[in-house]
Parts: structure tokens; sequence; C-alpha cells
């Protein structure tokens, strides 16, 4: 590393594994703990050294106006486990082409006529629910925002079975890419061991899920008008369609990415709920008010402020990002220090939305911080869907999602934590709860229209 200020290295470095053991035994702690360390500090896992980034302006800088000298680095080139050059990793010119393809479908004008179809798939989930039940509340978030991603991505409906298989071959995948970025050798994962048998077991069970959705849509294009019909129809540079496996990656990573994040965000925040009935009563009588016993619309979203500043601080406390990773492709200046081509990058938005030098009280979850006449955190501070050209396309959606499923479980259930229970963050490929189950208590009977 050359020019100006060198980082440090991280305290607590070992002989050979360097910083492998706080990393592996706590990575969200000690993440948090190299925030003291400055804007930038270096640690190392074997021979394998990393630049964590700390400063959000440093942070802001790399995603924006130096963002052309970095590439997404290994947890990116790890992800191609869903598809080999699928938005979500793609890099240069093809990014930037099947984004523009891809983003009138996320456009916050097209997401508001998503509404109907998002409440029509979370309701009859909801209404399968019953008083007394001891729910697994990861698991059913995580079927519910799977199920919206392919009603209204794809216009597909799976059965439990099927979803159940599609979810636990997506979990599969996303640890296999998150274990081999924090360990990278190679080697490993071309031999035929039992894990990596189990990795290609779910990716094929993921593709072939897929690729029967995609091969319904070419049988009967009329039929259809969602995110498969515009990749099917699309051109590339010589007029030609794009390819079979093109299409099945784009679709499979966005079915990926698109179900994760929204999902380990709502158990997060009926955790939280669970544990502040004082909170739990505010959302209860906004929603009641709002809603009474009408049916959910886009009418209704601007009208509850308070739901969508649960949602806007589960995404602060429990941002679902905890390691982003980039690779300079070239010099790059960052702050007073010049990085050569290579230096892999990380950086944390979970760690970030926690610095008590941002955020007073990072540690409390408190709703209220972003009512308008609060102070606001600076610029870069807060970005759970990143920033620049490579800011997650799907934030309107995410967000009316949420929203959605938040007032829909609100104006039906009361969740109680099951006695006992212990919940803990785990960074995974997301920040999801150790474990949560928690108790439904019906507040009202399903209508006959929410229970079909």
């Amino acid at each position: 590393m050359t020019g100006g200020h060198v980082p440090p290295i991280a305290p607590g470095r070992r002989p050979l594994i360097g910083h492998a053991v706080p990393l592996l035994r706590d990575r969200l702690a000690f993440l948090q703990h190299l925030r003291a360390c400055g804007p930038m500090v270096r640690i190392t896992i074997g021979p394998k050294a990393l630049t964590v980034v700390n400063s959000p302006d440093l942070i802001q800088e790399m995603l924006t106006s130096k963002s052309h000298q970095l590439s997404k680095g290994l947890l990116f080139e790890k992800l191609k486990l869903f598809g080999k050059d699928s938005l979500p990793v793609a890099e240069g010119r093809r990014h930037l082409t099947r984004r523009r393809l891809m983003q009138p479908a996320f456009h916050r004008e097209q997401v508001s006529g998503y509404v109907q179809t998002m409440r029509d798939t979370v309701e009859p989930v909801v209404a399968r629910w019953r008083d007394g039940d001891n729910l697994d509340i990861k698991t059913e978030m995580q079927l519910m925002a799977q199920n919206v991603v392919m009603s209204v991505a794809f216009s597909s409906h799976p059965e439990d079975e099927t979803a159940r298989a599609i979810l636990a071959s997506v979990d599969t995948v996303f640890k296999a890419a998150l274990r081999r970025a924090l360990l990278p050798l190679p080697v490993l994962e071309r031999l035929p061991t039992r894990h990596n048998r189990r990795v290609t077991h779910a990716s094929g069970v993921l593709h072939q899920a897929v690729a029967g959705i995609i091969t319904e849509h070419r049988v009967d294009p009329d039929a259809y008008d969602d995110v498969i019909s515009l990749l099917l129809a699309a051109r590339d540079e010589d007029d030609a369609t794009l390819p079979d496996d093109e299409v099945l990656s784009e679709v499979t990573g966005l079915l990926a990415a698109g179900s994760e994040t929204t999902a380990v965000v709502m158990a997060w925040l009926f955790h939280e709920l669970g544990r502040r009935p004082d909170l739990e009563r505010r959302l209860h009588q906004e929603v009641d008010a709002v809603l009474g016993d009408e049916p959910l619309t886009a009418v209704h979203l601007p009208q509850l402020p308070f739901t969508r500043r649960l949602v806007h601080e589960t995404m602060r406390l429990y941002s679902p990002a905890w390691l982003v990773t980039r690779q300079t492709i070239e010099p790059l200046q960052l702050g007073d220090t010049t990085l050569p081509a290579g230096t892999d990058l990380i950086w944390s938005p979970y760690t970030l939305h926690r610095d008590a030098a941002l955020y007073p009280e990072p540690l409390q979850f408190d709703p209220d911080r972003w009512l308008p006449e609060r102070p606001q955190p600076p610029k870069g501070a807060f970005i759970p869907f990143g920033s620049g050209k490579r800011q997650c396309m799907g934030d309107a959606f995410a967000w009316t999602e949420a929203t959605i499923v938040t007032a829909l479980i609100a104006s039906r259930w009361r969740l109680r934590p099951v006695p006992g229970a212990r919940t803990r963050p785990i960074g995974e490929i997301t920040v999801h709860p150790s474990s949560l189950r928690m108790r439904a208590e019906a507040r009202k009977t399903p209508t006959p229209r929410e229970a079909a």
C-alpha cells in the first residue's frame, strides 16, 4: 500500500491465521469493534489482507464518484453461484445494460401498481395462522417475501412444498457464497465433498424451479406481463434475444436478492414489537384507524407514517447487509491513502448504522428518531440499499412490501415472544435472528376475502 497514510492493522491478529478467529466467532461484534480503529483499518484472514472502510464519507466516495475504479469484489464473485452474470453481480457495460432493461419494472410509479398483488399474496398466509400458533417467524417471513417476489415479478404461485424447497435452496447457496468469501480456498470449492454436493444439488433445485416458470412464459407469452416477459422480449446490441442461460441467471438472481432482505427486516421488526407493547399499541391504533375493515390499497400507504417509521428504524438497527465488498481495479486514492489495484475492501452498513458518533443512543429501537422535526443523521450515514449507480433498484419495492406486510399482520395479530427464548443477531448473508419463535394472538377473525 503506497502513498500517504497507511491504515493500521487491527489488534488481535494471530500468526498465520490473522483475524480469522474473531471474525468467525462473532463477526458482527468484531466489525463493530473495528469502527474505533479509525476511517480505515486493515485485517487479515490467513494470507489474505482486507481493508475495512468505516468512514461514511469515504464509503460514499467509494459508491459514487469513485465507483468506476472498483469492482463488486469477493462476496459478489461468490454469489455468481446463483447466476454467472445476473444483475446483482454483473460488472461494467453488462451491468448498465441489464439495469436499464429491468429498472422500469421497479420505478416507484410501477411499484404502486403492485400493491394489490402484494396484498393478495400476503393475506392468505396471515389468515392461515391460528390463535395460539407457535410460529417460526423468520421462516414465515421468508416464505411470504419469496411468494411476493414470485407473484409480482414472475406471475408464479408455487405450492407450499415447492416454495419451501426453493427457500431451502436459496439458503444453502447463500451460506456457501459467504463461507467461500470469508475463507477463500478455491481448490476446496471444486472437491466432491458432501458440502459441495449439497450446494450443487441446491443450485439444481433452484434453477429447475425457475426454468419451469420461464418455460410457462414461453409457451403462452400473451398470458404474462411481468419481469420474465421483459427479459424474454429484450434484444441485445445485435438485435438478438437473450440466451436462455442469461434469462435463467437474471430470474434466479432476482428471486434470491428480492426475498431474503425484506424477510429478515420483517422478522426483526416483530421481534422488537414483541418487546415493546407501547410501540405495538401505536401501530395497531394507526392501522385500525386507516384501514378499518377496508382492503389495503396504494391510497392507504401514505396514511401509515408510523408503520413506515417502524420499517425505517428496523432497517437501521438491523440492516440486513453486514458485509459489502469491493475491489480496486486500478490505483485508488481514498482519503489520504492510495490503494493499489487489487485491494480488497469491505464495509458494513450494519455497523455504520449503529455508530454512536452518527446516531444518539444507537442501540435503542426508536422509530420516532425519523420524525422530520428530529435531527437527522448526516449524508451517507443511512444507506440500507447502497448508493450511487449500484444502489439497489428494488428499494421502492422493498419499502412498499415491508409496509404492507407490517400493516396486514398488525391488523389481524399480536405476535408475542415465546417465554425463555433468546434471540441474537447472526451475520450470515444477511443479519438474521439466531432463532425467533413467537405466539400468534388473534386481534380479529379473517374476512372471507382474506381467507380465500
